[in-house]
């Protein structure tokens, strides 16, 4: 073991604050069973002096959400030259951003679906697109703040205008694709196994079929044909090389099988900090493929590095 002091960082003040605490507790607990001295830390404004005055070896980054996955803790981690875990600077920020992702993974050969980037408040009585459509916001995870409109509705969802949304002004407009919802996870250089998620009880794969146990059915591996398997891992590991990714990554697809088993494969984003959580799915991927998970974390944390 080359490096014995982990300093796990969690929490902070995003959104995703309880999902990223949880993530957290599970790292630290491992890397403890593992062998490894760790320290928590839950993550405030002062986290730069924190971490200057503890001097760790590594730093697991369990962060999620802006500051924790867009490039800024990372740039601090870059400053004081600490190695940390996950990608880095540039890869973080523009993972972040579904606009500028979405052009970058399309350019290299993803198939990604129609959509535009609008200010909340130009939405009015009429639609930006036909539906049905996704509002999302543009730098955010979790699935917070996800509109779905269906076909039929007679105007675009009241709540992007309203005093509740707290997710930033800037939203995409994404042409809804149909289909089963997968996800690839990859780890380093390789592409791992594919997992269908059924939501249960919700329409898609929101907030609680995430990170509320029993919400949702995990499906490892997905029960697709070899070909369409073998093409959702080609496309995870192309996305992850063109948006600059290191460490571990996961990518999520909609598969559109209902006319035929070709169907429709549409890339829908990249998570530079997937969730480890005991239902996370990136865990279940990996020990399917035959890391456990104080393994996979070992492995994250020899791998880590700056300038990354």
């Amino acid at each position: 073991m080359s490096r014995s002091h982990v300093a796990v960082l969690m929490g902070g003040f995003s959104s995703e604050r309880p999902v990223s605490l949880s993530s957290g507790k599970a790292c630290a607990d491992a890397l403890e069973a593992a062998g490894y001295r760790v320290t928590r830390i839950d993550v405030d404004r002062d986290v730069s002096s924190v971490l200057a005055d503890l001097r760790p070896d590594v730093v697991f980054n369990a962060l999620h959400g802006p500051f924790g996955e867009d490039g800024t803790i990372q740039g601090v981690l870059e400053y004081l030259g600490i190695p940390y875990t996950h990608s880095g600077v540039l890869a973080s920020a523009l993972a972040m951003d579904k606009e500028q992702s979405k052009k970058v993974a399309k350019a290299a050969g993803v198939p990604v679906a129609e959509s535009k980037v609008m200010d909340r408040f130009e939405f009015g009585s009429s639609h930006p697109m036909p539906p049905p459509y996704v509002v999302k916001p543009v730098n955010e995870g979790s699935s917070f703040g996800v509109v779905i409109v269906q076909e039929g509705q007679s105007h675009p969802s009241q709540v992007i205008t309203s005093d509740e949304w707290k997710y930033g002004d800037r939203v995409m407009v994404e042409r809804f694709v149909a289909g089963r919802e997968l996800t690839c996870a990859v780890m380093g250089d390789v592409a791992l196994g594919v997992t269908e998620i059924i939501p249960v009880g919700h329409s898609f794969y929101d907030y609680d079929s995430k990170y509320v146990a029993g919400q949702s059915k995990h499906e490892l591996p997905a029960k697709i044909s070899p070909n369409i398997y073998q093409k959702i891992q080609t496309l995870a590991l192309k996305a992850h090389r063109a948006i600059g990714c290191r460490g571990v990554s996961r990518s999520d697809f909609r598969y559109d099988d209902r006319f035929s088993e070709d169907g429709e494969i549409i890339w829908l984003e990249i998570n530079t900090q997937p969730g480890m959580t005991p239902t996370s799915l990136v865990p279940e991927i990996a020990l399917h493929a035959g890391h456990g998970f104080g393994e996979l974390l070992t492995w994250m944390v020899e791998d880590a590095s700056c300038s990354r």
